[in-house]
């Protein structure tokens, strides 16, 4: 989107459409934008592939809404993580087709709908309903940036047998994020049962002994299973952009996608 932009305002000043300080003018806002309290990366997408994701957490409304105002004025989809229903009030109020998911806390908009990945499939486990918000984060992240996903949840080791009934899902799949609090063993399970990326996600949830997502974290960076990597606590976000990234370059010679 970026490249293409960049390519337009060179040719209108080639062929002398704008003058060469206008084309200046243009070009100056795309590596990015000072508002002050913020510095928009308006090159992002064109570094990496998706636009910069806004972080609400700590942040203002008015904040949040002045920085999806200037990426929605360059065309950008947009992805804000740890919003909240208020922040997404406010920017309903001008881009109507804002969409808020209220169990992840993101808020999505999005101005390019042809941008589905034609590879292989994103699997999303979680192992219990507590743990479900996080799934469902990495979930809005991997869709927001063109992934197939599908999402199986409440399959942890206390009941094993509910994972194995979806063998076949997770054999259809390129890459898998586990997320799990408690004990955080299910990845080293899904890991050793199953040759796909496992990608592990521990949970804040949890009784004392947990210390909120310290026991799960260590237990997944402890896994016996190779092919585990691990994100930080409750980092959903971080799952699924990684999770985009290996369903994007990677394949997988079982999938019939």
């Amino acid at each position: 989107m970026y490249e293409q932009k960049i390519r337009e305002i060179m040719l209108d000043a080639v062929n002398k459409r704008i003058g060469i300080d206008k084309a200046v003018k243009k070009l100056k806002f795309l590596p990015f934008e000072d508002l002050g309290f913020a510095k928009i990366d308006h090159h992002r997408a064109l570094r990496k592939g998706f636009p910069e994701v806004v972080f609400c957490q700590n942040k203002s409304v008015n904040q949040v809404a002045m920085i999806v105002k200037k990426m929605i004025k360059r065309n950008c989809n947009v992805l804000a993580t740890r919003a909240t229903s208020e922040m997404f009030r406010e920017i309903k109020k001008y881009a109507k087709n804002a969409k808020y998911n209220e169990t992840a806390k993101t808020i999505t908009i999005s101005k390019n709908k042809d941008n589905k990945t034609k590879k292989g499939k994103i699997l999303i486990l979680s192992a219990g309903t507590s743990d479900i918000n996080v799934a469902e984060e990495a979930a809005v992240v991997a869709e927001s940036m063109g992934n197939k996903v599908e999402k199986i949840y409440d399959v942890g080791v206390a009941g094993l047998h509910r994972l194995l009934s979806s063998k076949e899902k997770l054999e259809d799949a390129n890459v898998v994020v586990v997320v799990a609090g408690m004990d955080g063993v299910l990845p080293s399970v899904v890991s050793g049962l199953f040759g796909k990326p496992i990608i592990a996600v521990p949970t804040s949830v949890g009784y004392g002994a947990s210390f909120r997502g310290i026991a799960p974290l260590l237990t997944m960076l402890n896994s016996c299973s190779p092919g585990v990597v691990v994100v930080n606590i409750d980092n959903g976000f971080g799952a699924g952009y990684f999770a985009s990234l290996i369903n994007k370059n990677g394949k997988n010679e079982n999938s019939l996608l």
